[in-house]
């Protein structure tokens, strides 16, 4: 099969060329802040977290006469769509939605190839603000992306892999027993023993092991089967404080490792039983939260442990107070090297995918939001009280959800945690990230 097509279009000055960069990993094309830099179709091949595609800068669309400069990019920009697999529809989200964007998303919807739309240039409130502005062009749920600083670059990784036609393989991969694979990062410090835990659900010694801490450098990628559920595993280097990383290999190992938590869709952070969440540990935790993946962690070395009973309830009492961003994350003790408690830990592994992949219904958000908002009203800002009108899920992986409403820029924090931990016990998503975005009406004449 021919490598798919992907083109990147939008308004001049939007970040086109920028994201083109971005994904061939070379600055290829040109990029400045006048619009209108780029004018013919610029071509790269991409290879990203294991895709390969072709990827097309095009000219910024605007209306013109067909016998002008501006009509002829346009002309190629729409050729460059019609031969597309996949389009990436870019607006500026610091801009939000203008007039000039509705009649080529328009154009692109009436193509019939599959869109995925990216609200670039969402770094900070005014960009996330304007990213779900972006719902109004009526192409799905938009990615909030920064092409400059490469976020965003994990939720388009999965866009992509959904609406990419499949080659041969990945359609005898979707077919097979078990379907797609879940892929799952194992991540932790120096020594916890990943490498001997992966051995152990392998049933071989595939990964070099010992008692030195760091012999794992590269991000490795293992292919698994649990109780017919295909499984990618990613065994990964031991993440240390980076003050303490001088060698330049393992700054390289520490971020094929990140990598590895950004491709993944669930992350076991393995900690030694014997001395658990050191400060390490924490931060560890709180960067696969950060990047939005789901979290199991894993107490390696158990069967090291005297009062077994004694501490479980220890540490995860510990867990709770320590980690509340993943509250009621699962905590499974095990021993990797002699593969106690892998089935439990596995089990642990796939409820948390499916929490992390639910959707919740408009209507059972709203009802909750009635209720949690009277339970315990907002405050009031200078007399007036903030009120919350309307709340939905805009995505999941992780689930993340917007509300609406006025003032909502002067909510407390600790409101807001009111609401995720609501949100977290109502429709039993424990452990996962949670996103909250608050969404204020610019109605100047809503006085709510």
């Amino acid at each position: 099969m021919d490598m798919p097509t992907v083109a990147i279009v939008g308004r001049p000055n939007v970040g086109k060329s920028t994201l083109f960069n971005r994904l061939v990993g070379k600055k290829l094309a040109l990029v400045d802040d006048r619009p209108g830099v780029t004018r013919d179709r610029r071509e790269g091949d991409v290879t990203f977290g294991g895709l390969q595609f072709r990827v097309i800068d095009t000219a910024g669309l605007e209306e013109a006469d067909e016998k002008t400069l501006t009509g002829r990019m346009r002309m190629q920009t729409e050729a460059a769509i019609l031969a597309a697999d996949v389009v990436l529809f870019v607006i500026d989200a610091r801009a939000g939605v203008l007039p000039a964007d509705q009649p080529f998303a328009e154009l692109v919807r009436r193509s019939g190839c599959p869109v995925i739309l990216i609200a670039n240039k969402a770094e900070g409130g005014t960009g996330l603000a304007g990213a779900y502005e972006a719902f109004t062009l009526g192409l799905g749920d938009p990615i909030p992306f920064s092409a400059e600083h490469g976020e965003g670059l994990g939720e388009l990784h999965e866009a992509l892999t959904g609406a990419l036609p499949k080659r041969d393989d990945d359609e005898e991969d979707e077919d097979a027993p078990g379907g797609r694979s879940l892929k799952v990062a194992i991540v932790g410090r120096p020594n916890a023993g990943k490498s001997t835990l992966i051995n152990h659900m392998l049933g071989e010694e595939r990964l070099l092991v010992g008692p030195e801490a760091g012999i794992t450098r590269d991000s490795i990628s293992l292919d698994w089967e649990w109780r017919g559920r295909r499984i990618k595993l990613h065994d990964t280097a031991g993440m240390r404080r980076r003050a303490r990383i001088d060698d330049k290999l393992e700054k390289l190992a520490v971020s094929d490792g990140l990598r590895a938590v950004r491709f993944a869709e669930v992350v076991v952070v393995l900690l030694d039983a014997t001395i658990p969440f050191e400060k390490q540990d924490l931060t560890i935790v709180d960067l696969v939260e950060s990047e939005g993946r789901a979290v199991v962690i894993g107490l390696n070395k158990w069967d090291l442990v005297a009062d077994q009973p004694g501490l479980l309830k220890q540490l995860r009492e510990d867990c709770t107070r320590l980690l509340p961003q993943v509250r009621g994350v699962s905590v499974v003790p095990l021993s990797g090297l002699a593969g106690d408690g892998i089935d439990k830990l596995m089990q642990a592994v796939v409820d948390a995918a499916e929490v992390w992949d639910k959707r919740i219904s408009t209507s059972r958000i709203n009802d909750w939001l009635s209720e949690a908002t009277s339970r315990n009203p907002p405050p009031a800002v200078s007399g007036r009280r903030i009120k919350i009108r309307y709340a939905t899920q805009v995505k999941s992986r992780p689930p993340h959800f917007a509300l609406f409403g006025n003032q909502l820029n002067a909510l407390p924090k600790s409101y807001t945690r009111y609401l995720v931990n609501g949100l977290r016990e109502a429709f039993e998503l424990p452990g996962t990230p949670i996103r909250l975005s608050l969404r204020t009406s610019q109605n100047p004449f809503d006085k709510g």
